[in-house]
């Protein structure tokens, strides 16, 4: 044990350097945008055939080289974080290439004048100057935070109670879970336009009045109401296994003590799933900033308001849909790119502070 053949190490060592080699050779043809390698020519008819290596079998041939030598690196004390890393790697590679670094490319362009395909030169912080002087911006960040704001409670609220309801000893618990959750399956665009089709045609009708979506105002309360529609039963699921690992004989004994349902629902059920009302307000609370199909499908960000002395005409139109609108709309893609910055910087915020406050409210309980 702790001795490794020649052969081994000398196969180990090749296929390492031979990987790196690959990989860097294969990378910068591909960045330098040469031609492919030729490897060798073989005379054929009269004519000499070349042995072409592409820069992607290139690069694709060192990485595996590359992860053969590691596996085989001559080490008992470090075999085991080894072969965790090359299992590991093929997602923090889909991570790293999909996250985290259109994240620093995306925040290095938000400093220039790229226009979607090549940079032209660097402003500094003049995109960040421009958004902050925009209405349209301002009020698509406010009405995005009142939007935040009422669905963390309403959504937690409404799927706490269906959560008490599909935990109750009625008939039929597996219909009403799976009717509650239903919505949650269906894609937003789709959810959008359907209920674009109720506020529209159906409510009307019954009613006699006109459509919430011709108001900017009560449009605004039919995004809530599209989103608590579809989001409140996946949370609902969230605190059903909350509700679900509180111990049996606990509750028993409440009951024996003479608490009645109120007293057992604020002094025990409560505060025993607080993990779980943490996680389930910062699953509302980052959905709901990222708000964006319902939003597209059911007004398109539309609705005409007056806002610090200005006529804007996106008055329900969140965040993300403005960013989109920017960038892709009105392919101005380095001001989107500072929005979509910012946008980052305010979720990643409010949710560190969230899950904090939530925490301290855990040991409190």
């Amino acid at each position: 044990m702790g001795t490794f053949s020649t052969g081994r190490r000398v196969a180990s060592f090749g296929c390492l350097i031979l990987g790196l080699v690959l990989t860097i050779a294969g990378l910068a043809l591909s960045i330098s945008k040469a031609g492919d390698l030729i490897l060798f020519t073989i005379p054929m008819n009269g004519t000499a055939t070349p042995v072409i290596l592409g820069r992607g079998a290139m690069f694709v041939c060192g990485i595996i080289l590359f992860f053969v030598g590691l596996y085989l690196f001559p080490t008992l004390k470090y075999h085991r974080t080894i072969i965790n890393v090359i299992f590991l790697f093929p997602l923090l590679f889909a991570f790293a290439v999909t996250v985290i670094i259109p994240l620093f490319l995306g925040i290095g362009y938000s400093f220039t004048d790229w226009d979607g395909i090549k940079l032209k030169g660097f402003v500094g912080l003049a995109n960040y100057a421009r958004m902050f002087k925009q209405p349209s911006f301002l009020w698509s960040t406010l009405l995005t935070f009142l939007f935040v704001v009422f669905n963390m409670i309403l959504v937690n609220l409404v799927a706490f109670l269906l959560a008490l309801l599909c935990t109750s000893r009625i008939k039929g618990l597996g219909f009403f879970r799976a009717a509650y959750f239903l919505p949650n399956l269906i894609g937003g665009i789709v959810l959008g336009y359907i209920w674009q089709f109720i506020f529209s045609n159906v409510v009307t009708k019954f009613t006699g009045t006109y459509s919430m979506l011709s108001d900017t105002h009560t449009a605004f309360i039919a995004v809530i109401i599209v989103y608590i529609w579809q989001y409140a039963g996946y949370i609902m699921l969230i605190y059903i296994t909350g509700l679900n690992t509180i111990p049996g004989d606990v509750l028993e004994a409440s009951a024996i003590d003479g608490a009645n349902p109120t007293q057992t629902l604020f002094n025990i059920k409560l505060p025993m799933i607080a993990p779980t009302i943490t996680i389930c307000t910062f699953l509302t609370l980052t959905s709901a900033f990222k708000q964006f199909d319902v939003n597209l499908a059911l007004t398109n960000g539309k609705g005409s308001i007056e806002f610090l002395g200005n006529y804007i005409a996106n008055g329900t139109e969140m965040l993300a849909l403005n960013i989109y609108t920017t960038a892709v709309i009105n392919n101005d893609y380095a001001l989107g790119q500072a929005k979509a910055v910012f946008f980052f910087i305010v979720l990643a915020v409010v949710s560190i502070i969230q899950v904090r406050i939530s925490n301290k409210k855990e040991v409190e309980l």
